[in-house]
């Protein structure tokens, strides 16, 4: 009786707040085995997901990937569960150990064949991160926040999630995929973008895996190893980046904020370069109203993890600066992967005058529901 007390008395946040200087923009929870399959919609849940073989899609070469799954070894629970699994876990890693004072949490989201089936599945995934994340007990200290999964592919689905959850005081952006094709410029997808601007919510773009054939195919064809997707992803990122601005989706919906996470980010620079030489070149032929980089710094923002760390670290520096990195950057930690980005390592790794702006204030503009301050939680580290 005396710990079920002292549980409760934990549970309850601190009257006292601190400052927010690290929000986290890319972090992984995982269903536990079998919850999903509770939650997914009928007919879907009978005659698909529960009738089908699932396997992988890529040869994923990473380290002692047949034991950790390309997780880190540390974060899996103390009865076996799966890093990612257990929302304490996470709490006492990521937030209180490594300095994380905002998480958004970013499910992964499982591909079908059928839009319908996709948005099916998106359905089970926010009614699972509402109740076994976003709840009262799990999310006590106020530290995440979730994301509306949505399939692009099913506009009127995708909508009618997006309206489900978008007053949801712990959700804080839209989460898309950027497989289905068309891209993303194309008209079909108006109805998303004007769900996402009407609620003040980010559309967030996360890589992801489906079925094989639904992989992004650069034009030498599908990807086999993991170190070519990861490469692909950046292509794929790049391409939608060009659809979002010629085709005008930032002009037809100015208030639009796009985010795009893990696909890398140093090559905006050389393609803004591109882009805006195209535009100069061909402007009485293009119908968009201001120089592309111009749309890529107000409208796009990318995530720190995966950073590319060149052997000089002042070709970074530089390259940071060029693309003004302070306007286009949100940190992020991959939790729990083994690609892992502490925020105590990143900041080190940022120009200082960059380092606020990446670390939590782009983060605060960017995602606007987040608040300023949260619950004082004795004993975290904090980064600044």
């Amino acid at each position: 009786m005396t710990q079920a007390n002292i549980e409760v008395r934990m549970r309850v946040p601190s009257s006292d707040r601190v400052a927010v200087r690290v929000v986290d923009s890319d972090v992984h929870p995982v269903p536990r085995p079998g919850r999903l399959a509770e939650l997914y919609p009928e007919p879907f849940r009978s005659k698909y997901f529960l009738n089908r073989q699932v396997g992988s899609t890529i040869f994923y070469d990473a380290p002692d990937f047949a034991y950790a799954y390309a997780m880190r070894v540390d974060a899996f629970t103390p009865d076996g569960g799966f890093p990612g699994s257990d929302p304490d876990t996470l709490f006492r890693q990521l937030i209180m150990g490594a300095g994380s004072d905002i998480a958004v949490l970013e499910p992964g989201l499982h591909q079908a064949r059928l839009p319908e089936a996709t948005s099916a599945a998106a359905a089970a995934v926010n009614t699972w991160l509402d109740q076994d994340w976003l709840d009262g007990h799990n999310n006590w200290h106020q530290r995440y926040r979730g994301s509306i999964s949505a399939a692009a592919e099913d506009p009127a689905g995708a909508v009618r999630e997006i309206e489900k959850w978008a007053g949801h005081p712990y959700m804080a952006q839209i989460l898309i995929r950027a497989e289905p094709r068309p891209a993303w410029g194309d008209p079909m997808y108006d109805p998303v973008w004007a769900a996402a601007v009407k609620h003040d919510l980010p559309v967030a773009c996360h890589l992801s895996r489906g079925n094989f054939e639904m992989l992004p195919m650069p034009p030498v064809g599908y990807p086999s190893y993991n170190h070519d997707f990861m490469v692909t992803y950046s292509l794929l990122a790049m391409n939608q980046v060009m659809s979002l601005i010629f085709d005008g989706v930032f002009d037809r919906f100015p208030a639009l904020r796009i985010i795009l996470v893990e696909h890398a980010f140093t090559w905006i620079l050389p393609l803004m370069w591109r882009m805006d030489a195209i535009y100069e070149a061909r402007k009485p032929w293009v119908e968009i109203k201001r120089k592309p980089s111009e749309y890529v710094k107000e409208h796009i923002k990318f995530t720190t993890q995966p950073l590319d760390y060149p052997d000089d670290k002042t070709e970074l520096t530089r390259a940071l600066e060029w693309m003004e990195a302070e306007k286009i950057l949100l940190f992020s930690s991959d939790y729990p992967h083994w690609t892992f980005d502490d925020p105590r390592w990143l900041v080190k790794h940022l120009p200082e005058h960059t380092r606020e702006a990446v670390m939590f204030g782009n983060g605060l503009k960017t995602y606007a529901t987040l608040p300023d301050t949260v619950p004082v939680l004795p004993g975290q580290v904090r980064v600044f």
